[in-house]
Parts: structure tokens; sequence; C-alpha cells
């Protein structure tokens, strides 16, 4: 509680503030303690692309319409920015400039001095360019400023009755992509139709990583390792095979790592 009394007092000191809001929930719950502290003085802006879910989108548009939040939906096709669809390492970089550029103009629309982005501290151990952007262009962070990490979020969530507060972490689409292989809006279709289908069969945290070759896409699943036993049973294993290569992936693996956050940086963080 001496972290959350110290967020509101953060955000309460800005009087007007926009917040990048996904709908995940380090965003939620960043958006809903800024609107109980400055009420019609916060503005939510979220991005729409090809790289963000519909599911996502939509659930963003409930959020605000339940809460009576005013909300600004920004057109961002990241695979129309220079550089973005080659997918370097620097990808997200590349995305959070122009994504937080946009923002920033709509903030000055509106005459807000302040745009703030949900990063908490956890994010502080991954490799993250995106927070490069952030810090160029002056974004606050007040969930880091004053050291929340995910858990605490999640726990916070709860006592205030948020939907999110057990929402599966997500990433923009683009994430499940190897560096250096090319992001297409027909490929980034097909991750968001499987995840969505592991989703509808009830696994909770998932991902589908793509993996492009001469001979064919390969879907590599990422659920839960706890979650391993409901993909073997009820012939779901069979059903997951035949529907993601319905899709189009030639060829469908489960990864018995399981999942975790970021496994497509794991060569960039072996390499430094």
């Amino acid at each position: 509680m001496d972290q959350f009394n110290a967020l509101k007092e953060y955000i309460k000191e800005k009087e007007k503030l926009v917040v990048a809001f996904s709908g995940g929930v380090d965003s939620t719950f960043l958006l809903k303690a800024a609107h109980d502290v400055l009420g019609d003085n916060v503005i939510a802006v979220t991005a729409k692309s090809c790289s963000f879910p519909e599911r996502e989108l939509h659930e963003a548009e409930a959020f605000c319409e339940k809460e009576n939040i005013r909300h600004v939906i920004v057109e961002s096709e990241e695979l129309a920015i220079e550089g973005f669809f080659k997918n370097p390492p620097d990808r997200c970089y590349i995305c959070k400039k122009e994504l937080f550029t946009k923002i920033r103009q709509i903030a000055k629309q509106y005459e807000i001095p302040y745009v703030a982005e949900a990063s908490n501290m956890d994010d502080n151990g991954d490799y993250r360019p995106g927070l490069r952007a952030v810090a160029e262009l002056e974004v606050l962070s007040p969930l880091r400023e004053v050291g929340m990490d995910k858990q605490t979020i999640r726990e916070l969530s709860r006592e205030l009755g948020l939907p999110t507060w057990r929402k599966q972490s997500f990433a923009c689409l683009a994430s499940r992509f190897v560096y250096g292989e090319e992001i297409t809006e027909e490929k980034l279709h097909m991750v968001d139709l499987a995840e969505q289908y592991l989703l509808d069969e009830g696994f909770h945290q998932v991902r589908v990583r793509i993996h492009g070759s001469d001979k064919g896409n390969i879907a590599r699943i990422e659920i839960g390792t706890e979650e391993f036993a409901h993909m073997l049973k009820d012939g779901r294993a069979e059903k997951t095979n035949a529907r993601l290569k319905e899709i189009g992936f030639s060829y469908v693996t489960l990864d018995l790592g399981g999942y975790r956050t970021g496994s497509m940086n794991d060569s960039i963080l072996k390499n430094k």
C-alpha cells in the first residue's frame, strides 16, 4: 500500500495525464489509478494495428466505456514504418518511437503535458529496446518510478476489483518472430488465429512463436508446463495440430521449456 500511495501522489502531481493503454494488466492498473486520482483530466490512448489482436482492442474499449474514461484510438501501422518489417533486434524501439511520437501529438492537442506508459520493475531485467524510446521522448513510467513489480500490480488490481488481475501477459504479435525474419500481415494473422484457438481451448498463458524456412513455417507453441496435461487430453494435441495446419503452418511443435516471456530474446542476451 505504501507503493500504491506513492503512485497516487506521483500521479496527483502531474494534474493532467495521457496514458498509453493496451488493456493489459499493467496499463489497466495504471489507467484506473490515474482516473481515480485525476478524473476527467486523464485520457487513454490505444494503438490499433495488425500486430494488436481485435480481442485486446475490444477489451480496452469496454474498460474505458465502463469506467467512463475518455478514450482515443490511434492508427499505428507498424509495417509501414521504415525498417520495422525487417525485424531487426531494435524492432521494439522503432515501433515505440513512432507510437509515442503519435501519442505525444495527441497529448499536445488536448494541452496535456505528460504521457505515461506502464512498464514495471520486472521489465528492467529483460531485453527491452522500447524503453530507450520511452527515455528519449520523456514518457513517464510511474509504476517503475515507485518500484512496482508485476506481482504487486496483480495483487493491487485484485483489491481494486479489476478484471485484469489474473489476465495473461501479452506482448504485440511481432514479438513472436525470430529477429531478422520478415514480418508480414499474413503471418501476423496466422499467429493471432493460432493463439486465439489455444485460448478458446482453455489454455491460460500462450505464445505461438513462428519460425520460417524455405520448407514451411513452424509454429512453436509455448504454454505453462502445468498445462501440458491439458494439451494431451481428449485428443487436443491432434486437434491443435490440425487447426494450426489449417491456418497455414507446415509444422506444429510444443516447446518443452514451457511459456517464458521474451524467449525470442535468448539469443541476443547470450551474445551480450
